[in-house]
């Protein structure tokens, strides 16, 4: 199967923004490699540590939430 993993990021990337909390952390229960891509674009920070969450950046926290917005928000909705 030819997977695309860009499009599969930005879904982690948009679902991060569900599990939002203290501002800018979220829950990092998402696959591993997923998390890494995400660090290397520079939309988190370092994944590997033993927290149970995760830091967005500043352009991470803008992206989650944009993709959030563009894939589960209903037109009309907010």
């Amino acid at each position: 199967m030819d997977i695309d993993t860009a499009a599969v990021d930005d879904a982690v990337l948009a679902l991060l923004y569900l599990t939002l909390h203290d501002d800018n952390r979220a829950w990092k229960s998402f696959e591993w490699n997923v998390m890494n891509r995400l660090f290397e674009r520079g939309m988190i920070g370092d994944p590997v540590n033993k927290a149970k969450s995760v830091v967005l950046t500043d352009e991470g926290l803008r992206e989650s939430e944009r993709l959030f917005k563009q894939y589960f928000v209903r037109a009309g909705k907010g």
